[in-house]
């Protein structure tokens, strides 16, 4: 591909921005040796526009002299490549281009992208690869080279060969910023516009931008940008001609039509091709007035906005539209009242965790740390593990976000690489780690490090790096990005001493009582943990014990689930006062917490119900009703309603 030709006819997309990097490109060209620079960046940042960007300032005269009427053309060593089935045919097309080269005097100027195939494409045993036919062009100055490639692959190949590296000066191309892509895709917006037929918004433009740096975080700007624009203009555009279902009928009837007569005047039976070709014109006349009217009022709203983009960021990555749209301040003032939803009581553990989260969103927070650290302590069956849940589920609308790891599996220390991933050389090396890996596919979610003083120490100290600096470089030497994460740890630690709940180190001095059990917690904390992985911990917060009252509201929220359940079948329940306190002492235990609930549910309502379901005692539409004494426990009844009537669980009842 001859750049400079292209660029002259228009056919190159306007690079802009990359001004220093272009003039740092022309620097180079301009020296007397050395004059081959090579562009290294990741991939999407933009190295091939600042080539495509230096060929329109040659075609444009925007240059020095030394440089005016040279010729960049782009070399495809895979198409040499092709087809080369014998020895010495590669060398022998690779060697035709060196020499068309140094025949043009230094008019032509190579552009080589993904120039580390250059070393080994085509080495054959005994043969020479493509660099080192190169070497002595580049060594006289003969042949001048633009390569293009990634900083890995630049060291593991280029680098290695020092030869050949000291005949290139590297130009690093660093991911340009939110602003500046707003600016390119402003200077890119006229082209997808005409291509797709459609036209941006202002606000599709800096929500390309700003989503797809929060959001797709697995690649860079400004291609990830780009690539967010063109598929929701293709998306809307298919969205606006996918044509109805009436019109395509209408279609296939006249190319019927069209056929029959066809065949009608084939056969010389010109009546019938006749009446074919009248009833072929009707319909075609009527589906071209149709069809001029769907054009008409889908050409009314051919803008892509802000919502579009949303809608294939949301496809991408599986963030809900709602959440990305809707203001964020207006959710996190309600986030007590979302988590309250789904944990009883636990108020001051709700009330620290909402506040370390509304830190971080509102920007007061090292932007370079997770989202939030925590450390749940409390006795079994206070809420702990659901309180993450619900906060999965808050952030990124999806319990599944939850990342649940039982550290009592990572005891020794040879279990850390299945964490992190095994070092090369060692089993597993290609799986990667059960932690790494994870966050790799999905960077939004919650980690749950369960019971985390059953671990072994060399975790904590992987910990540490995650919960400073947001990143971790697993086994492979790839680097995971942790800052859209919320780390939490659970622990049993000094739980004999927590008798209220709160955060750990702000305690009213008027309470000694208080005071004296936060002060054993934090013993018991600090004998097990160093203090650099407890000082990295935005909260330590204290879970305290259920009550009575506090199960009788699990109740509710257990027996929710069962209503929901029994609604599929066309019933409806309805616990009493009284069912729901039997229920709440059968399954309360302050050693356990609310676990043994579950259970007692399963036991004493889902198993009953079972049974009388298979029996047919409920036809569908009966309002099943629960009530309890002392001698029978519970006692399940039915009250008839017509089955037309959607009635829901009775809350009002079961709150008392």
């Amino acid at each position: 591909r001859d750049l400079t030709r292209m660029a002259a006819e228009g056919k190159l997309d306007p690079v802009i921005g990359r001004d220093d990097e272009i003039l740092r490109v022309i620097q180079i060209l301009c020296r007397r040796t050395k004059n081959n620079p090579v562009l290294i960046g990741e991939a999407g940042v933009g190295k091939t526009a600042i080539v495509e960007g230096l060929a329109q300032k040659i075609v444009n005269n925007d240059i020095p002299e030394l440089l005016m009427g040279k010729r960049i053309i782009a070399l495809d060593l895979a198409a040499m490549l092709a087809g080369s089935r014998f020895r010495g045919e590669f060398e022998e097309r690779l060697k035709a281009a060196i020499e068309e080269v140094q025949r043009a005097q230094g008019e032509i100027i190579l552009f080589i992208d993904e120039i580390h195939q250059v070393v080994g494409a085509g080495a054959a045993q005994g043969a020479l690869d493509a660099s080192n036919m190169m070497k002595p062009a580049l060594a006289r100055g003969e042949l001048q080279t633009i390569g293009a490639t990634t900083l890995d692959e630049y060291r593991e190949h280029i680098e290695k060969d020092s030869a050949l590296e000291r005949r290139f000066a590297p130009v690093f191309v660093e991911e340009p910023s939110i602003e500046e892509t707003i600016e390119m895709l402003k200077g890119l917006r006229s082209r997808y516009e005409a291509h797709h037929n459609v036209t941006f918004s202002d606000e599709a433009l800096v929500a390309a931008a700003r989503l797809s740096h929060r959001y797709v975080t697995d690649r860079y700007l400004p291609d990830k940008a780009i690539d967010l624009l063109d598929e929701a203009a293709a998306k809307l555009r298919v969205a606006l001609y996918s044509m109805p279902q009436e019109l395509r009928e209408m279609k296939n009837e006249i190319e019927r039509l069209a056929a029959a007569e066809e065949q009608a005047s084939l056969a010389r039976d010109y009546e019938l091709a006749a009446q074919y070709k009248t009833q072929r014109l009707q319909l075609q006349s009527e589906y071209d007035v149709r069809h001029t009217e769907w054009m008409q009022e889908n050409t009314l709203d051919e803008v892509v906005d802000e919502h579009d983009i949303a809608e294939v960021v949301a496809s991408w990555t599986g963030i809900p539209v709602n959440q990305m749209l809707e203001t964020e301040a207006e959710r996190l003032l309600r986030m007590e009242e979302a988590l309250h939803r789904r944990i009883v009581g636990q108020d001051e553990a709700i009330a620290a965790v909402s506040d370390a989260i509304r830190r971080a969103r509102s920007g007061l927070k090292d932007p370079r740390r997770p989202i939030g650290s925590f450390i749940f302590l409390g006795s079994s069956g206070v809420g702990k593990t659901e309180l993450a849940k619900a906060l999965a589920e808050f952030l990124f609308d999806d319990e599944d976000a939850l990342l649940r790891i039982d550290m009592s599996e990572y005891r020794e220390q040879h279990t850390t690489a299945r964490l992190f991933g095994a070092p090369p050389g060692y089993v597993g090396y290609e799986e990667g780690g059960q932690l790494t890996e994870a966050v790799r596919r999905r960077p939004y979610r919650v980690i749950l490090f369960d019971e985390i003083e059953k671990a072994h120490p060399d975790v904590w100290n992987a910990l540490l790096q995650i919960l400073d600096d947001g990143r971790l470089t697993d086994g492979q030497g790839r680097v995971v990005d942790f800052r859209n994460t919320v780390v939490i740890m659970t622990s049993n630690l000094g739980t004999e001493f927590a008798r209220r709940g709160g955060t750990l180190g702000f305690v009213p001095s008027s309470d000694p009582d208080l005071v004296a059990d936060h002060d054993k917690i934090e013993k018991a904390l600090k004998e097990t943990f160093r203090p650099e992985f407890l000082n990295r911990i935005d909260e330590i917060i204290i879970f305290s014990p259920l009550t009575l009252a506090q199960v009788e509201e699990i109740v509710d929220l257990q027996m929710a689930q069962v209503a929901e359940r029994l609604a599929e079948q066309g019933l409806t329940v309805e616990l009493t006062p009284a069912a729901r306190a039997w229920l709440a002492r059968q399954g309360y235990d302050p050693a356990f917490g609310a676990r043994p609930l579950k259970r007692a549910i399963q036991k004493y309502v889902e198993s009953p119900l079972s049974v009388r379901l298979l029996r047919g005692e409920f036809p569908e539409g009966s309002h099943v009703v629960i009530d309890a004494n002392e001698e029978e426990g519970l006692i399940f009844g039915v009250r008839g309603i017509p089955a037309n009537i959607d009635v829901d669980v009775d809350h009002s009842v079961s709150t008392g």
